[in-house]
């Protein structure tokens, strides 16, 4: 079927997406987290102007498009979009259902080894750079494919901490991106340390006395794996919180009768106490309950 529609690049300010969201009287209900992610976006000067944009029937019902014109109307700023007009009611059930390219896809375009993890891993990383101590779901879990493709340039490295993220997975089922960051992290602000004992003792749990560090996360994220753990040790923030205690404590020569999370307790820094390495692990016990 030919269709008469035709498509014009659009200057569109707030108040003219808000005039034109008053169409909008058939479309999904509106997500208020793609909302909030693309008017960030937009306020931080990442929106691009491209074949995308909105779409009108040839009734004026807005069909396509609800999304962008609720960030450009929530960001305050004026953007240029293709906005489509007249086109045929028909098509509105084969409007955007297609699957939104992800972080992943962008990375694996680019050539990228082992893109599902990188971009989750620089997700991970960004989350832990930006916003620490949230709860790193809903708002505050929202990093756009530019920010992780940015975040990447940035921190070139993360690509081999990733590798030996793997690495770690295999050998106590860690996750990968918690892992790679809590190895990207401590590497990175701490080039004066040599990690090789602590990723050797985490890599094969050998010859480690009750306590050390090092047994006490392969311990917590085994168990965690099997659902026998009670210790809260799921997901990447978790991990990632429980990966730099203990590394903090190795450093600093302690041990653990409990490693845990308490309750409300901070995201940890990387520790700045001086390495000595010499110094045996345990002359310095601490514990951490729950």
């Amino acid at each position: 079927m030919t269709s008469n529609f035709r498509t014009e690049a659009i200057d569109v300010t707030p108040q003219l997406a808000s005039e034109w969201l008053k169409k909008n009287t058939g479309n999904r209900p509106l997500s208020r987290m793609m909302v909030a992610q693309l008017a960030n976006a937009i306020q931080r000067g990442e929106w691009l102007h491209t074949h995308q944009g909105i779409a009108f029937d040839i009734n004026g019902v807005l069909i396509d498009g609800q999304h962008r014109l609720a960030a450009v109307v929530r960001s305050g700023v004026t953007v240029r979009m293709q906005v489509t007009f007249d086109v045929p009611s028909a098509t509105f059930s084969v409007v955007d259902t297609g699957r939104k390219r992800s972080a992943r896809d962008i990375l694996s375009l680019s050539g990228e080894e082992n893109a599902s993890y990188l971009a989750s891993a620089l997700r991970v990383h960004y989350l832990y750079s930006h916003n620490p101590n949230s709860v790193w779901v809903g708002t505050t879990s929202m990093v756009t494919n530019e920010q992780i493709v940015d975040f990447l340039q940035t921190h070139p490295e993360m690509r081999d901490s990733v590798t030996l993220g793997r690495s770690l997975n295999k050998a106590f089922r860690i996750l990968v991106p918690a892992a790679a960051v809590g190895h990207y992290l401590t590497k990175s602000r701490r080039p004066d340390i040599d990690q090789t004992a602590w990723i050797d003792g985490l890599e094969s749990g050998a010859h480690l006395a009750e306590g050390d560090p090092r047994l006490m996360l392969r311990n917590v994220i085994l168990r965690t794996s099997t659902g026998k753990s009670t210790t809260k040790a799921d997901g990447s923030r978790n991990q990632l919180h429980l990966y730099l205690k203990a590394w903090n404590a190795w450093v600093a020569g302690g041990q653990f009768r409990q490693l845990n999370i308490k309750a409300g307790e901070t995201m940890p820094a990387v520790t700045t106490k001086k390495w000595n390495p010499d110094r045996p692990s345990g002359n310095m016990e601490t514990e951490l309950l729950l």
